[in-house]
């Protein structure tokens, strides 16, 4: 009389077992490596054209963002429910380095360790500013991480044009040939005669220089109060696996990259900005 009622138990307990399965999926991939939804290199612009304020704002959009409701919820979202992450200061060609090492976040409390740890973390400014050094940098930081990714993606973020290292056109080409997508995060916030290398556009310099891959995207932040805001939609698309949705924000749509078009504005405009003033 036993035996049914431990046959019944043994498979209650594989059902359970087979659905646990299903609901999470290996963490360790054949080669050995982490599954993860999302590797994601934020790369951010310490050049001198930041002033502290800014430099103060932009991490600050990153440390609440990591840890807000809506990037939680949507963290869940992926068949792994974990993304890892990457934190890299950019300035000249020659001028990159990790803040954060590769970490993965997979809830609240990893999401909070990671915004301690920025918080913690000392601030620099650096010499120039080359986007494609920031491009080229991400793209080593990829290799051999120990991460398995269902997508690759670079976050730049920054207020001007590239003025160091090679053309960040072709930074950009390469880094999507290789299947990474590239978003932009392009600050807007002072009068763009501010500074000799500064551009009026820049919005549209990120769109059609910088940014690029399947579903790529740019949200231009124009005021320091939006920096929070622009941040956390930013990752919460980024994380997400559909294209972000054609709505507003402040006023204005998501921007798209808008493939097989001629780019309104000179990629080398920085480049050239450089030379006019300093002559080499």
């Amino acid at each position: 009389m036993a035996r049914p009622a431990r046959r019944s138990w043994i498979a209650a307990l594989a059902c359970m077992l087979a659905a646990t399965l299903v609901a999470q999926p290996n963490a360790i991939a054949k080669d050995g490596s982490l599954d993860v939804d999302v590797e994601l290199v934020l790369a951010v612009d310490i050049s001198y054209s930041m002033d502290p304020d800014e430099q103060r704002l932009q991490r600050e959009g990153y440390i609440q963002a990591l840890v807000s409701p809506q990037f939680l919820n949507a963290l869940k979202s992926g068949p792994y429910g974990r993304i890892a992450v990457a934190y890299l200061q950019w300035a000249s060609q020659m001028d990159q380095d990790v803040l954060l090492p590769w970490t993965v976040i997979d809830g609240p409390e990893s999401a909070q360790r990671v915004a301690e740890r920025l918080t913690e973390a000392p601030y620099r400014r650096a010499q120039r500013t080359s986007i494609s050094g920031a491009i080229d940098s991400s793209m080593k930081l990829f290799e051999g991480n120990g991460m398995n990714g269902l997508r690759r993606v670079i976050d730049v973020s920054g207020d001007g044009t590239n003025n160091s290292g090679r053309p960040v056109a072709l930074a950009r080409e390469e880094a999507v040939n290789q299947g990474v997508i590239i978003n932009g995060l392009p600050l807007l916030v002072r009068p763009s005669s501010w500074g000799f290398n500064d551009i009026a556009n820049l919005d549209e310099y990120y769109e059609d220089c910088v940014i690029g891959g399947v579903g790529a995207f740019s949200i231009p932040i124009r005021d320091r109060t939006q920096f929070i805001e622009a941040t956390r939609t930013k990752l919460v698309q980024e994380i997400a696996m559909a294209p972000p949705p054609a709505r507003l924000l402040w006023g204005e749509p998501l921007i798209q990259k808008a493939q097989q078009r001629e780019p309104r504005v000179n990629c080398m405009v920085g480049e050239s900005l450089w030379r006019n003033r300093w002559g080499n």
